[in-house]
């Protein structure tokens, strides 16, 4: 199992943290949790609106491809740990992740 924290660069959202069997992508457990993250293209890798930044556990999902790499070149203010969440899937096994999500509120979409 994954213990996983959602932190929110939005100034009036806390911290949720959340219990995941592996198998999930990052949206799909955000999702299921009622954490609001964007996914204009339903988690295809055909845009970039599920940005978040993997701040820790990285060995725990799959590596970028090239095909998100070209995606996360399009989101708003990329960093070294940015990934697309619909990529993120979680091995099988378990261990902590953090993730913070950028600020969506003057996504398009919403």
């Amino acid at each position: 199992m994954y213990t996983i924290e959602f932190s929110f660069e939005e100034k009036d959202k806390q911290p949720v943290t959340v219990i995941s069997p592996p198998g999930d992508t990052l949206l799909e457990v955000a999702l299921k949790n009622d954490i609001h993250l964007h996914h204009n293209c339903g988690g295809v890798c055909a845009c970039s609106t599920c940005h978040i930044y993997l701040e820790q556990g990285e060995e725990f999902v799959d590596e970028m491809t090239d095909k998100e790499e070209d995606f996360i070149d399009r989101a708003r203010n990329p960093r070294l740990s940015s990934r697309l969440s619909c990529q993120c899937l979680l091995d099988e096994g378990g261990g902590q992740v953090r993730v913070t999500i950028p600020d969506q509120s003057d996504i398009l979409g919403e």
